[in-house]
């Protein structure tokens, strides 16, 4: 991506390309939160089923217990399922929803 001096064209460049991205991912990866699973286990299983990070895995964990449930990831349904699936085999709630286009 070229850089231009004027801010607002940057700047629009980068909404294109990431109004683009959000058309390629149209489904979200949801986990919910519950009274059962711990923090630490939520956190571990963000690590090693959808390969976050350990602050990305907390901050997400913060926002499911919170708000209820949070999008711990976007993509195709076809390679979201098998994330969802072993999510859902570690005793988590997860589900999988069409993201919400704006």
């Amino acid at each position: 991506m070229s850089q231009h001096t004027q801010t607002g064209v940057f700047t629009k460049e980068w909404e294109d390309v990431l109004t683009a991205e959000d058309e390629q991912f149209p489904f979200s990866l949801i986990v919910w939160n519950d009274e059962v699973n711990t923090f630490e286990w939520v956190i571990a299983s963000l690590i090693e089923v959808c390969g976050h990070t350990n602050e990305q895995a907390e901050q997400c964990a913060m926002i499911i217990h919170y708000n209820g449930k949070y999008a711990v990831k976007q993509g195709e349904f076809i390679k979201l399922r098998p994330l969802c699936d072993a999510l859902l085999d570690r005793g988590l709630s997860a589900t999988i929803e069409e993201a919400v286009q704006s």
